[in-house]
């Protein structure tokens, strides 16, 4: 079975939930931007939430199937098609040989996820499928799709359980300023009191420059008590740096292992989902929770997972 790629779209590769344990050695996470929405469209088709999807930024791409298929598009509204007509979001959808899924345009978020029964066959990196293009590794060859690729899969014909029941309501929804919480440190003891005053009261806008690597932002200036700069240390998911400029800097999947600039911030875990569905011109404030109010985050999304999958499967 292959999936023929007729146009890429602005940036499409394959991800999962990240190559962990090698950071150590220089090699970044990458993996899925929005991990929960990959998660979510692999539970919709059946995979494990672990299994590579299609990361797709801003616009879709043109993907015929050349063989009968299961797919989930989440995240980002896109506006999917298939054979011209539009299909839903979060809803697992069966494909005959020949059909081919399109996207029209963005109307809601920055990332879809495209989940196909069976998962993508591509070869494991250091335990990930997940796509590096700085360092060509992993996915398709280290890059991002091109025309004329060629997707296998790896169980074809797989289909899930109780397919039409398979669906749920969207869960990322446009909004005029998005809310992310976050866990103050580990340098906020290099800001002024002022400076963390105005980072928890400020509107900041998403610039023209984020990528999976980072979101710049911009707004008031956020103070020092001397200088933006440190000896580098590790970099986590969704941390804030915040450089002389006083702008923070919000770090993603492709993130350098370490960094040079004080991190205000940490954005939690439960929240990467709106993180990863920022894009330019989007207003972010920041609200500061307690270290157990994050875990009692994260630990609540993971058990959502699992009743999802209990449920659709049941």
């Amino acid at each position: 079975m292959s999936i023929k790629v007729l146009h890429p779209g602005m940036l499409t590769t394959i991800q999962d939930q990240g190559r962990t344990g090698y950071q150590q050695f220089g090699v970044p996470v990458s993996g899925a931007v929005d991990p929960r929405s990959a998660a979510v469209a692999n539970i919709l088709a059946g995979n494990a939430e672990g299994e590579a999807v299609l990361e797709c930024t801003v616009m879709g791409p043109q993907l015929r199937f050349d063989e009968p298929a299961v797919i989930a598009i989440t995240g980002a509204d896109l506006g999917p098609t298939v054979d011209g007509v539009p299909v839903e979001n979060y809803r697992a959808l069966r494909l005959a040989a020949g059909q081919t899924l399109r996207f029209t345009g963005p109307k809601c978020g920055c990332r879809a996820f495209i989940a196909v029964a069976g998962g993508l066959d591509v070869p494991e990196v250091m335990g990930s499928r997940s796509t590096y293009m700085k360092a060509k590794i992993g996915g398709l060859q280290g890059r991002k799709l091109e025309k004329e690729d060629e997707l296998k899969l790896r169980a074809p014909g797989t289909e899930p359980k109780r397919l039409e029941a398979r669906f749920i309501a969207p869960e990322f929804h446009a909004r005029a300023t998005y809310t992310l919480r976050v866990v103050l440190g580990p340098q906020d003891d290099a800001f002024t009191d002022e400076g963390i005053a105005t980072f928890l009261s400020g509107v900041y806008g998403v610039t023209a420059e984020f990528d999976r690597m980072g979101c710049r932002m911009e707004g008031p200036e956020i103070a020092h008590k001397t200088s933006g700069d440190i000896i580098s240390d590790g970099i986590a998911f969704g941390a804030i740096q915040v450089p002389a400029s006083g702008q923070p800097i919000i770090m993603l999947s492709d993130r350098q292992t370490t960094g040079g600039y004080t991190k205000i911030a940490n954005v939690i875990s439960a929240d990467f989902r709106i993180l990863g569905q920022l894009k330019s011109g989007d207003k972010v404030r920041f609200e500061k929770v307690s270290l157990s109010t994050a875990q009692e985050a994260l630990l609540a999304q993971r058990a959502s997972l699992r009743l999802l999958r209990h449920v659709l499967d049941a």
